[in-house]
């Protein structure tokens, strides 16, 4: 069974940094239309994209978080990592993970980001 896990969320003042982790496990190697994405929630609002990678390496970002937020993947750990500096109140929100392998998506369980000003 798929399992993803995030990590290292918390809480951090305005300007600061955290980088999220998550890794999969469960399920072997996938050969055609690979992506690890970011969303996250806000309390009262939608689930909103935040950042994607492919298996090529090819990155995409929200308008939002874009020169303050990167995507990685390490293929061998089987984890994507999502970096995040000049953090701002705004981007206070539970984050997720989602794992696309052709028809198969999977979602982990959420991490919380608290940005106070």
């Amino acid at each position: 069974q798929v399992q993803l896990v995030e990590s290292g969320g918390g809480s951090v003042q305005a300007g600061g940094s955290l980088r999220l982790s998550c890794q999969a496990s469960g399920f072997t190697a996938c050969w055609y239309d690979m992506s690890w994405s970011w969303y996250r929630q806000a309390p009262g609002k939608e689930r909103e994209f935040v950042a994607a990678i492919d298996a090529a390496g090819g990155t995409s970002y929200a308008d939002s978080v874009k020169g303050r937020f990167t995507i990685s993947q390490d293929r061998a750990l089987k984890t994507v990592y999502l970096q995040m500096n000049s953090l701002k109140p705004e981007d206070t929100a539970m984050y997720f993970c989602k794992y696309s392998c052709s028809m198969y998506v999977y979602w982990g369980q959420g991490t919380q980001v608290t940005v106070s000003s």
